[in-house]
């Protein structure tokens, strides 16, 4: 149910007191033997509130720990790269994990205080020292909860191929750091203000800027005049769209430069909440009201892996709409690309995408939830393109060679003024041309209550387990728990039929789980699909 404020700016009493999130870091200590203050590592990384006792100076003490350790198993001996953005917690974290690699003898890149770093940025500082360097490989930490709201912190690992550490390298992680907490204290660290000193800074800011070119037709963008609107919504963006404006000559202006943990210049979301969600049209709001006064407008999350796309005729785009689009001009644009090169999309995007696959003539494949499962394909030119539902997607340079192994919602952003420099037309105009091609899709996400048994047993089903034939009138054509680009396991459950499909997986986060759908007949026939998705999924648990 969507609050009676969503999409208004948010009020005093909604922010929140960034001095107690602060304190509660320090002075809380998690039981490790509570699950809901342990250590665990979701899609992407660990994320929590100090206020709940689930992200504390303990737990980023035992899983930087965890993380030298795990380095150290797999011969990872050169630099780490590390960044940050600009939640409140991300500082004490940050320095809490430098104060621990100090202390052990690794050889520490990082930003300096009053500078954040998006998630690109750092996958790109990896990928270029790797490439460039014949000695000990590098790899990094991430500081972020990515789009969360204020009160949260996050922390994840990035090896050395640059992208989100796979489950492997994540369960030996978090058990290690669980085992950890019980004994935190005795971590060996060095005070910052002494390992400060010693701290490699990375300018990790200029070079992926000045790279841009490698990745993005800028001459394009630049000769077309176009008037954009970068807004970074606060978050680790900032510097680097105010350098882009400032250098690059795009015409593009920075709407908002203020950095602010409680985030008071910010929309609420859907359910009140303050979330730096670009693909939200309600934490959007202001950009969407103010459309008219750009050629084309984006923003960004906290973190800057995911993009947001506002144009004039349409408002703020379906994510799964930019994506379908995005493939469809990078594959008829970029040819310095392998021709082999195939488009990665996860199960619970558009079938949209399959359309323009087809059409295009291009292997797709499909990958569970998870950016993780596109790193192979990036990293190899297998894939020219990976993408999930969720405004995430990073793409191969124009010379065919992999850029990031992150999400990169920085290139998506620019890409997006790139498709309109070059053809006259905005994103959701190429759009608006594929659904008179393909026909109309519904797509919606929902929530529904589960327990932490209901979750487990959700993400262990098998096809037998369901018995339904039909879906919302029609037959039931397939019914997956393997992801058919990779057969890895979706941790949950694909039904599809000859015109929609949906999808259910458990949180990793909240009581609940998640079902995906999207029908081609209409909006109404969606709500059917839902309804029976639904009942499918409740019979099994």
């Amino acid at each position: 149910m969507v609050h009676a404020r969503a999409g208004q700016l948010a009020l005093p009493e909604d922010l929140i007191n960034v001095d107690d999130v602060l304190a509660a870091y320090y002075d809380l200590v998690p039981d490790p033997g509570n699950p809901d203050q342990m250590v665990v590592f979701g899609t992407s990384g660990h994320r929590g509130s100090s206020l709940k006792t689930a992200f504390n100076e303990a737990h980023i003490a035992a899983t930087t720990q965890a993380i030298i350790e795990y380095r150290a198993s797999q011969g990872i001996t050169g630099p780490l790269f590390i960044g940050k953005d600009t939640h409140g917690l991300s500082l004490p974290a940050w320095k809490t994990a430098l104060e621990v690699l100090h202390a052990h003898g690794v050889d520490v890149r990082a930003e300096r205080e009053d500078e954040y770093t998006p998630t690109p940025a750092v996958s790109r500082a990896i990928i270029v020292h790797n490439r460039d360097h014949d000695g000990p490989r590098a790899d990094g930490i991430v500081v972020t909860p990515s789009h969360n709201p204020p009160a949260d912190g996050g922390f994840k690992y990035n090896p050395p191929h640059g992208g989100p550490a796979d489950s492997d390298a994540t369960k030996v992680i978090a058990a290690r750091a669980n085992e950890l907490m019980a004994d935190w204290k005795s971590i060996k660290r060095t005070p910052y203000e002494r390992a400060a000193a010693d701290i490699t800074r990375h300018d990790y800011r200029t070079p992926y800027c000045d790279d841009l070119v490698n990745v993005i037709n800028l001459d394009a963008i630049r000769g077309a005049g176009l008037n954009i609107g970068a807004d970074p919504m606060g978050g680790a963006a900032v510097q680097y769209w105010e350098y882009i404006a400032d250098t690059m000559n795009l015409g593009l202006t920075v709407i908002n430069r203020v950095v602010d943990p409680a985030w008071p210049f910010m929309t609420l979301d859907w359910d009140g909440k303050i979330r730096m969600d670009c693909s939200s049209p309600y934490a959007m709001a202001s950009l969407i009201d103010n459309r008219d006064t750009f050629d084309l407008s984006h923003g960004n999350d906290a973190d800057s892996d995911r993009h947001g796309i506002v144009t004039p005729d349409a408002g703020l785009m379906n994510p799964n709409h930019y994506l379908a689009v995005a493939i469809q001009y990078l594959f008829s644009h970029r040819g310095g690309w392998n021709p082999e090169a195939g488009i990665g999309k996860t199960l619970v995007s558009s079938s949209m995408i399959d359309n323009v696959a087809r059409k295009l003539g291009k292997n797709l494949v499909e990958v569970p939830v998870g950016f993780k499962w596109f790193v192979p394909g990036l990293s190899d030119g297998s894939i020219g393109f990976g993408g999930e539902e969720s405004a995430g997607a990073s793409f191969l340079t124009l010379d065919g060679k992999t850029w990031t192994t992150d999400k990169d919602g920085i290139i998506l952003d620019l890409l997006a003024s790139e498709i309109l420099a070059v053809t006259g037309k905005t994103p959701s105009q190429h759009y608006a041309e594929l659904e008179a091609e393909f026909g109309k899709t519904a797509y919606a996400r929902i929530d529904a209550p589960a327990n932490r048994e209901q979750k487990a047993k959700l993400g262990k089903l098998s096809p037998a387990d369901v018995t339904a034939t039909a879906l919302a009138g029609e037959a039931i054509v397939a019914k997956m728990t393997e992801a058919p680009g990779n057969g890895a396991a979706i941790g949950g459950l694909k039904v599809v039929t000859e015109s929609a499909w949906f999808a259910a997986r458990p949180s990793g986060t909240e009581d609940v789980y998640k079902i995906y759908a999207e029908s081609f007949k209409g909006p109404e026939h969606l709500a059917q699909v839902q309804k029976e998705a639904k009942e499918v999924v409740d019979a099994v648990l």
